[in-house]
Order: C-alpha cells, then structure tokens, then sequence
C-alpha cells in the first residue's frame, strides 16, 4: 500500500516520477480524460481549503472519476467515534482519501488503518502536494540545470517539504528564518545528512539578503498562520526584515522569480507590488496543483 504523508517519505525516483507524470498530463490532458473512470476520491478536511479542496476535485473530475467533501462541520475525527474506525469504514467506501488535519500524527494513524492510499493535504508537519507543485514550477520556469530556490520566512511544514524534497533529489535551496521560527532542529538534521547523500547544496543563512543574492527563485509563505490571529502583533514583530519587498529584493544579484503558495497577506510576508509584478509566478504555481495533484492520484491508483 502507497501512501502520500510526506516527502520525507518519498525516494528520489518517486519524486521525479510524479514529476514526469504532471509534466505529460498538463501536456495532454485530453490522454487522461478517462483514467480515474469508476475511482472515488474522499476529501476529510479538520481546516478549510481553497486550492487543496478545489484541485483534487477538479483533477479527479477530469479524469473521469469523483470526488466527495467531508469539512469540519461534516466529521470531527476522532471525537464521534474511534479515528480506526473512521478509517476503516471510509477506506471501504473510497478509492483514496486526501487528510487535512491540524496534526500529522492524525494522518499517520488513518493511513495505519485505511484499506486505501490516504494523501497529506496539510498537515502542522508537512505539505508534500504544495511542494511537489513547487517543483514543477520550477522544473518549468528555469533556464538553469541546478537553479537556486531561496526561502525567506517562517520555518513551517511548506519549508519543511520543500527542503526534504531538494535534499533527496540533490538541488540548491538556500533558507533564512527568524531566531524563534526556526525549521525542526531533528529534521534539519536529518536533511542535511540527505542532502550529503545526494549532492545537495542546502544552505542556512543567517539574513534574508544573504539567502537571496545569488537567487534564481524567491519564495515565502504567511508569517500568521490560520488560527493564530491573536499572536499577529508579536509575529509581525519577530518577522521584521523579512517581507519580500523591492528594498530586499533589490539585494539580488538579478531580479528572482517570486512564489508564494498562497493565501498571501498582502503588504505582511510579501508586498501588493512584488505580488503583482512581472517576476511574480505565483498563480502559475497555484495552476501546477492542479496538475501535480492528477499526477499524484495517478502514481497511486494506476498500476
């Protein structure tokens, strides 16, 4: 049984197999236009979704099979009755299950008892569809074999992803984040061991304008996140010197593409101006889940 829980999980071959396949299908998606035919796919979400929700919808419907929504008002894992059994009943019902939960560990205990592959669409500790997106984007926007992708922000589950998939695939990807939002000491560890494995340049530096100058990609994500709407103020504070903004950006040896995974507070983590500027690829990233998203359901339901 193949899971999706995290790119940590995931070999390099997996990584650039799913790669291969969103390439093809965003190619020619009339080929795939009957390939899900019969497959159902749950949606179990504990936090609302824009892009999570409405790609896996829109990917399972063009290729031809279903999809079903369960919110936080539908179903409450674990409180109505046992998370196992939730598990094995939906399992029963569904071809696969994409999980939207506060807490990885609550994926991890479905996908124990889930029949079916069960996908991670968000965790607190990973979020391996939005980096996989990512890394299309990339794929398709560089002109350079080895292109550098920096991230400047906070040390959360999206920088998490992304820095696992780079070391296991052998990438350049430099990172900065203030002193008390720093990524996981334990997985930073074992990332860097990846990293010497595989060829991979990660670097942690210690300013934004150090991350970005040699930059071909400039990347940042919410500085608040959903339900910390009370620790605003303090956050703001602990982020300062940390917006993408054309002061910053202007440290770069050559103007970077900038990505973002959305949603973004605008004029926070990043300026209306650079969101809205011709080096933004930030919508084109939000496309590419759509279309790594077939990928995944792709490599783990067709044989």
């Amino acid at each position: 049984m193949k899971h999706l829980l995290g790119i940590k999980d995931l070999s390099k071959k997996d990584i650039l197999d799913i790669i291969g396949i969103a390439v093809e299908v965003k190619k020619h998606p009339k080929k795939y236009l009957r390939h899900l035919e019969g497959k159902s796919l749950g949606l179990v979400f504990e936090k609302p979704s824009t892009r999570t929700r409405v790609s896996f919808q829109v990917a399972m419907t063009q290729m031809g099979g279903e999809a079903q929504y369960l919110g936080p008002h539908d179903i409450k894992l674990g409180s109505r009755e046992a998370l196992h059994d939730e598990a094995r009943v939906l399992s029963r019902y569904w071809d696969a299950i994409v999980l939207r939960t506060f807490k990885h560990k609550t994926i991890e205990d479905f996908s124990d008892y889930s029949k079916v592959p069960v996908i991670n669409g968000l965790s607190d500790w990973s979020h391996p569809c939005q980096a996989l997106a990512d890394y299309l984007t990339v794929i398709e926007k560089s002109k350079k074999k080895q292109a550098i992708v920096a991230y400047v922000g906070d040390g959360n589950n999206v920088l998490t992803s992304l820095l696992y998939l780079f070391a296991k695939i052998g990438g350049h990807f430099h990172f900065v984040c203030p002193k008390k939002h720093q990524v996981n000491p334990k997985d930073l560890k074992e990332i860097m061991a990846l990293a010497k494995k595989s060829g991979a340049l990660i670097q942690q530096k210690t300013t934004p304008e150090g991350a970005i100058k040699f930059a071909d990609f400039v990347y940042t994500d919410v500085w608040v996140s959903m339900g910390e709407e009370k620790l605003k103020k303090k956050k703001l504070s602990e982020f300062k010197g940390f917006q993408l903004n054309k002061k910053l950006l202007s440290k770069a040896k050559k103007p970077p593409f900038i990505m973002h995974c959305l949603p973004a507070h605008r004029d926070e983590e990043i300026t209306d101006e650079i969101m809205e500027s011709s080096k933004s690829i930030v919508f084109d990233q939000a496309e590419n889940r759509l279309h790594a998203e077939k990928a995944i359901l792709l490599w783990l339901l067709k044989k």
